[in-house]
């Protein structure tokens, strides 16, 4: 699906000065003239397209990776996965843990030069909850004062516990205390967006040359299927450390197409590597692929809406059960990837994940163990199953698919059909909840903490995509929200994921690995769990 593409190398600046006209003319005549400067351009293969860089409409790491190039929110982190100063240049938080006061950095600018204020995060902050927006990725906002209730429409988003104090001072108000709400702010849902263009504009305001961002870079160019174009943001409070000129995020669906323009020289940096390519990359080139512990599970959820899935948790279990996780982690994929009994990684600081409780029977135990739930469930070989199960284009995902059809064929004796769709489009099939039974998705941790991976199925997430409904999980989930001593918090979460795995309303099958392919002319990359590469961290050594 991946075809070669060649970007326009415009000047970083806009048009080209009058000098290099003159040094033209001065090499002609036998005069050396100024030096040339060598514009410098990063090449990264981002993956599925973004569905959207609208900061309050997208939710895939693919979007997260180019919003984070282009805005900037309160804070970040460092190449490593350290918090960091960002917009907010310094904070203090109240004995409480309730009241958080940033100041602004009075240097940092938009991309037009306007300078950027507390009311433009007081603005952004209102958009995100405000019911019309329809944002997927809430769980930012949903502890601070009054956000429930606006989400639910009961108050109007000028009551959200946020405040300019002054131009420069910003203040947010927590309904309880929150010890990772920091890490909270660095998404990108948190980042301010620029009021004028938005209100003017509408959605012609994410089109290049009208977007205004606060990042490191700006939008020069998109297009759909092909690529992303940034620009550096002239006016960004920390232009002078910013070294790349140019980054370009390639649409790259299909790992195997990306690795071959890795290979051919179109690409710096991979997002991924394919299965089949990982060991022989280990053999040819070691010092170019970089692998790490990931916080991310992949997984099919089930969409309980429709009432086959909903009303039947044995059918859930059995389809689980049925599944060899290690066949897929160790043989599919083959890159380091673990399979997943639970729904937390190992590895999320302060907590230790639950596992389903058939996690340590063999094989032959779980099989036979499936193969009498799916009895019970009402299916035989005299009323069998067929499902759809939907995944966007990826040959690795293929051959997932066909692995789990190949698996629940064998042990169940279901029939699968598998359906492919683009990435959008599959995304938008999931939000809507009408036409898919079992998808494929998965689950990147956007801050360290077993919350981010076990909010998205309270009821009245967004993120929700399976439509999980339980009056107990959200009541352990609040629980453990209210929970000041953090060995209480944990028990808590301990509890809610223990009742998640028992429910089944989604199947985790393995937890990732960070695996890319990094040109060894990139510099500044920093291993980190969560897998942010900032470009304006990265630098382009000289070529060979």
């Amino acid at each position: 699906m991946t075809t070669s593409t060649h970007i326009k190398r415009f000047s970083a600046r806009g048009l080209l000065p009058a000098w290099f006209f003159l040094a033209l003319l001065l090499v002609a005549c036998g005069d050396s003239g100024p030096p040339s400067v060598q514009e410098s351009v990063l090449r990264r293969g981002n993956g599925a397209e973004p569905e959207s860089l609208d900061m309050h409409n997208a939710i895939s790491t693919e979007a997260g990776d180019v919003q984070r190039d282009l805005g900037e929110g309160l804070l970040g982190f460092s190449p490593t996965g350290e918090l960091r100063a960002a917009a907010a240049e310094r904070w203090v938080i109240s004995d409480d843990g309730l009241e958080y006061t940033f100041s602004l950095r009075p240097e940092a600018r938009w991309s037009n030069g306007e300078p950027v204020t507390a009311a433009d995060f007081v603005y952004s902050f209102r958009r995100l909850v405000d019911p019309a927006t329809a944002a997927l990725y809430l769980i930012s906002v949903t502890n601070i004062e009054n956000a429930d209730k606006i989400i639910a429409g009961e108050l109007s988003p000028g009551a959200l516990g946020v405040a300019a104090v002054s131009t420069h001072e910003f203040r947010i108000r927590l309904n309880s205390p929150v010890p990772y709400f920091l890490s909270l702010l660095t998404h990108p849902s948190t980042f301010p967006l620029h009021r004028a263009s938005v209100e003017r504009l509408g959605d012609e305001h994410l089109r290049a040359g009208n977007l205004v961002s606060n990042g490191a870079y700006k939008l020069q160019e998109r297009q759909v299927g092909s690529h992303v174009e940034l620009v550096r943001n002239e006016y960004y409070w920390d232009n002078e450390n910013t070294k790349i000129d140019r980054v370009v995020h390639y649409v790259t669906p299909e790992p195997m197409a990306e690795l071959n323009r890795f290979r051919a020289g179109e690409l710096d940096m991979t997002r991924t590597i394919p299965p089949e390519s990982f060991v022989q990359m280990k053999d040819e080139r070691p010092d170019e692929v970089r692998t790490s512990p990931s916080l991310a599970v992949y997984y099919y959820g089930f969409n309980l809406t429709k009432p086959s899935f909903r009303d039947n948790p044995k059918l859930r279990q059995a389809l689980s059960m049925a599944i060899d996780r290690e066949t897929i982690a160790d043989e599919v994929m083959g890159r380091g990837e673990t399979a997943a009994y639970g729904w937390v990684p190992d590895g999320t600081a302060n907590y230790q994940p639950r596992r389903f409780s058939y996690a340590d029977m063999s094989r032959k135990e779980r099989h036979h163990t499936a193969r009498q739930l799916y009895r019970e469930a009402g299916f035989g070989e005299n009323n069998p199953l067929t499902i759809e199960v939907r995944f966007n284009t990826s040959n690795v995902h293929q051959r997932i698919a066909a692995s789990v059809q190949a698996m629940w064929k064998e042990v169940l004796g279901i029939g699968t059909v598998l359906i492919n769709e683009e990435f959008h489009v599959l995304l938008a099939n999931v939000e809507q909840k009408d036409i898919t039974q079992v998808f494929r998705l998965n689950w990147s941790g956007e801050y360290n903490d077993a919350h981010t991976f076990l909010s998205m199925f309270e009821s009245d997430n967004p993120s929700n995509l399976t439509a999980y409904q339980s009056v107990e999980y959200d009541s352990l989930m609040d629980r453990a929200a209210a929970q000041t001593d953090p060995d209480r918090r944990k028990v808590f979460l301990a509890e809610a994921e223990g009742l998640l795995l028992n429910d089944h309303p989604a199947i985790p099958i393995y937890f990732y690995v960070n695996k890319s392919m990094v040109s060894k002319r990139v510099q500044g990359w920093g291993d980190n769990v969560l897998n942010y590469h900032y470009s304006q961290h990265l630098s382009l050594a000289a070529e060979e």
